[in-house]
């Protein structure tokens, strides 16, 4: 059962400049507290030719389009290819893939957006991971913070595994579609290919393959 959130099971790392670091996490969420020195590592290395550093610890691929009205705060990455549109908030330990759409009104915060993300609308992901070609439709958020403000565990059917810290948004699997205007609650993990429906609310984890239509509604996704 453990086996469905750990990193390899969710993640394809070979789409990722931090898949060798990813490598060593069994679940995803222990990677969060190392994201911003990941970067400051991965930074240094990066080569000029490819990637201008910006500010202090920010690195832009001179082929991504970021607009004039973004603010970036480092340490950052943001990867070859990739759009950054208009108001977009980049708050820092944010590695953005190549490829990737961050689009307006999208805040970004302690997070590894892995190649071909879209997190194209008013989005918020913070103390994430969005797997390779993971979409999220307008207005989808990820919350990190429990109400309580207790630590975070992750439900998984009768087991709960412990994070050990207060703030994880989600784990989201490669090639998984969350719709428009969702809530992914502190701890929720999407398996590879899930998808969720709009206005949902979701807690817990989603089998790869599956459709969330509701918490007592989730069935397989039809090819």
């Amino acid at each position: 059962m453990r086996g469905r959130v750990e990193t390899a099971a969710l993640f394809d790392l070979s789409h990722t400049l931090c898949g060798a670091f990813l490598a060593e996490c069994r679940y995803p969420w222990q990677a969060l507290p190392h994201i911003g020195d990941w970067i400051e590592v991965l930074g240094k290395g990066l080569s000029p030719k490819d990637y201008e550093q910006c500010a202090p610890s920010v690195w832009i691929a001179r082929s991504a389009r970021v607009a004039s009205a973004v603010c970036i705060s480092g340490p950052c990455i943001i990867g070859a290819e990739t759009e950054v549109r208009h108001g977009a908030f980049l708050r820092g330990n944010t590695l953005v893939g190549a490829k990737c759409v961050v689009g307006n009104s999208t805040e970004l915060k302690n997070a590894v957006l892995f190649d071909d993300v879209q997190v194209p609308h008013f989005n918020y992901v913070g103390d994430s991971i969005l797997g390779h070609r993971a979409h999220f439709g307008a207005g989808v958020v990820t919350s990190n913070v429990k109400c309580d403000k207790s630590l975070v565990c992750i439900r998984l059917g009768g087991e709960s595994l412990p994070t050990g810290r207060k703030k994880v948004g989600a784990m989201v699997g490669d090639g998984a579609e969350v719709g428009c205007n969702s809530v992914l609650n502190p701890g929720t993990v999407l398996g590879r290919g899930s998808v969720i429906y709009p206005l949902s609310a979701v807690r817990g984890v989603v089998p790869a393959g599956m459709i969330y239509k509701g918490r007592d509604a989730i069935c397989p996704r039809c090819n």
